[in-house]
């Protein structure tokens, strides 16, 4: 019991740091989309409000389970949050790539053939991010017609717990074919993710072996916000790959392990969450603007 109430206690701190982090980096950037209309800013909106979702149905039902609270979620709820997490997870990858393509376009060279890629307005990314919805919202529809409440289903059908909601035995098939899409998907998303950021960390080594030539320190000291934010996106992608496959082999290693062991468990919970409560602090140290918006904020509350 006492374990229960500390993980939810931990639940609730993680869930409020991340959703006021998210929010900051939300609203920060609808003021700048507004004002200038960037394609990095409109995937930076999107990217946090996924976080959103995330935080909201990946921790709160642990949340009310380990504060035994489990009666304010009925089958209703348990498929729709169900259902929104892994979607949310599936944008969540999306977006990062998208991220890491439309950055490593912007520092290509005027010269490149990848600048032509370049899109033209944020808007013509909005069929991209439609697109992104409606794949993930088709890989997840199996969801729920397999997942149910805790008082809706006999002992004997629980295959593996997700605390108030348990996924109920499929057919072997269905499932197969929508495990093969998961996969194939953040196959190829990572993928992109990976062979655009080496070539983000090629252009950066040779804007670094360029600027060793400039005999000026002032010039050697200035880092143009081009190089800058190519910096903050393969910090952002490194983040998020830390988190996916750590969040993958612990939850293979607790799946095929003997003992259900409560510590391993809530690790696997709290890795989950760790992309989205980390990703908002990681633009927030790395963007100037953010960082002041939030000292001014906490100042604000603490004066208060």
């Amino acid at each position: 019991m006492v374990l229960n109430v500390v993980k939810g206690t931990i639940f609730v701190f993680l869930i409020g740091l991340g959703v006021v982090g998210n929010v900051l980096v939300l609203v920060n950037y609808m003021v700048l989309f507004r004002s200038t209309m960037k394609s990095i800013h409109l995937i930076l909106i999107h990217l946090a409000f996924t976080n959103m979702i995330t935080l909201l149905t990946r921790g709160m039902p642990r949340t009310v389970s380990s504060l035994g609270l489990r009666s304010l979620i009925d089958d209703i709820a348990c498929k729709v949050v169900v259902y929104l997490s892994r979607v949310a997870r599936g944008l969540s990858i999306c977006t990062t790539s998208l991220h890491t393509v439309v950055q490593a376009i912007t520092i290509s060279p005027r010269a490149s053939r990848w600048r032509r890629l370049q899109p033209r307005s944020a808007w013509h990314l909005l069929p991209l991010l439609l697109f992104f919805w409606i794949l993930n919202s088709v890989i997840s529809m199996n969801l729920p017609f397999y997942i149910k409440h805790i008082r809706s289903m006999n002992t004997s059908e629980v295959i593996r717990s997700d605390n108030v909601c348990y996924f109920q035995s499929q057919n072997w098939t269905i499932g197969w074919i929508f495990v093969v899409l998961m996969v194939l998907r953040d196959a190829v998303f990572q993928g992109i993710m990976g062979w655009t950021s080496g070539y983000m960390v090629f252009l950066l080594h040779k804007h670094h072996q360029q600027v060793l030539h400039l005999q000026t320190s002032k010039l050697l000291h200035r880092t143009p916000p081009e190089v800058k934010a190519a910096k903050s996106v393969l910090l952002l992608m490194l983040c998020f790959l830390f988190f996916y496959w750590t969040n993958c082999f612990m939850s293979l290693y607790v799946t095929f392990s003997i003992e259900n062991n409560f510590i391993e468990g809530s690790a696997v919970e709290f890795v989950n969450l760790g992309y989205a409560v980390l990703s908002p602090l990681v633009l927030i140290h790395r963007e100037g603007h953010l960082a002041e918006c939030w000292h001014l904020s906490i100042s604000m509350i603490f004066n208060k």
